[in-house]
């Protein structure tokens, strides 16, 4: 959607309808996620892709006919064993396409979502895929304001805490809901679209425990880093794929390594040489959370010395120390949960107590 967005802002400000198609589900082999978009404009101009050329044709036509009827259709297509040459993915995959018209008229928060991907300001566009709500409704989501409807005020309710929690973390894809915007239902299906880069979880030190909070960090949709100053312990194949493996000294990674407010810093490194420096770096640049592991005596010697390299209490009050909830964690999977948990827990003002022991709306309306 990105690639497309220049030919799709020169459309709609011209007052043009096109045809906008997005993949919002696949399956096995296909060629490309969801978020993948194709659009067609004014004389039969084409820009971008959802299958790398496999489907293109019918979606062209696709486009072409939502936008002579206004109204969205959904479509999948899929690998035809009858017939090779039909349309459908040679790959074998499956992929399910949402093709609506786009006008001013129907998608009046168009500009101002195509205006924050152009900035790079973080929205989530969500939009009705299925089920009894107007389909290729739009409801553009940012950190602090909402444009558009769905349908029903309970559904937008829903919708926007859910499209705030998939944007804080980048993700994209199906949520289902009941008509009202009711969480245990599923008669209503809505494709959310973030455009934010996943946020980082930068891991130091590659020990077990630190292979076992990659492996949540990634499961929880982070782009994950490891980094240890030790070549026998940072090794890939120690890690999960898809997690970065940096062989550096912790705090001279760090410095040369940008971050921000959703970035997560999970210190796991165990040595004063290692994390006191990372430390002194972590507690004096943007981020979400800053976890360090060690013993009540460890985080007490680590506070000293700290204080001694001239941090703030206002610094010193960022480092969550010992890291993680107490879950009685005794594994390193079990602790890492413990620090996932915490996490999760700081971004959104949990608890951590028990629900059955709290009272009140358990996702407060606005909260993700």
């Amino acid at each position: 959607m990105r690639e497309i967005l220049p030919a799709l802002n020169r459309w709609y400000a011209a007052r043009t309808p096109f045809g906008l198609a997005t993949v919002v589900a696949v399956s096995r082999s296909a060629p490309r996620g969801p978020g993948a978009a194709m659009a067609v404009g004014p004389d039969d101009e084409v820009v971008g892709s959802v299958s790398g050329g496999c489907v293109e044709g019918a979606v062209y036509e696709l486009a072409q006919e939502v936008v002579a009827s206004g109204e969205a259709r959904l479509e999948t297509f899929g690998y035809s064993n009858e017939d090779a040459f039909a349309v459908g993915l040679t790959c074998g995959g499956e992929i399910t396409l949402l093709v609506r018209p786009v006008t001013p008229g129907s998608d009046p928060a168009f500009g101002a979502v195509a205006a924050s991907v152009a900035a790079g300001e973080p929205v989530t566009v969500a939009t009705v895929v299925d089920g009894p709500a107007p389909r290729g409704a739009t409801l553009a989501v940012w950190p602090d304001t909402v444009t558009g409807t769905l349908g029903a005020s309970g559904l937008d309710v829903a919708v926007t805490a859910d499209a705030r929690g998939e944007l804080a973390l980048g993700a994209t894809g199906l949520r289902h809901y009941g008509p009202h915007g009711e969480r245990r239902e599923d008669d209503v299906t809505v494709f959310l679209h973030s455009f934010a880069p996943p946020p980082r979880m930068l891991v130091f030190g590659a020990i077990d425990y630190a292979a076992a909070v990659a492996r949540l960090g990634d499961f929880l949709g982070y782009r994950v880093t490891v980094c240890d100053a030790r070549p026998v312990f940072a090794t890939p194949k120690r890690f999960p794929q898809g997690v970065e493996v940096v062989v550096d000294w912790p705090h001279r990674y760090l410095s040369g390594t940008q971050t921000d407010e959703r970035t997560v810093i999970c210190v796991l490194t165990h040595d004063p040489k290692f994390d006191v420096p990372l430390l002194e770096e972590a507690l004096r640049r943007p981020a979400a959370y800053i976890g360090a592991m060690g013993s009540r005596r460890t985080h007490d010697e680590r506070h000293k010395r700290l204080v001694e390299a001239g941090l703030t209490e206002a610094e010193l009050a960022r480092l969550r120390s010992p890291v993680g909830l107490d879950l009685g964690a005794r594994t390193p999977e079990e602790v890492a949960i413990s620090v996932a948990a915490e996490i999760v827990a700081l971004r959104w003002g949990g608890t951590g107590a028990p629900l059955t022991l709290t009272a009140g709306a358990i996702h407060p309306a606005g909260s993700g």
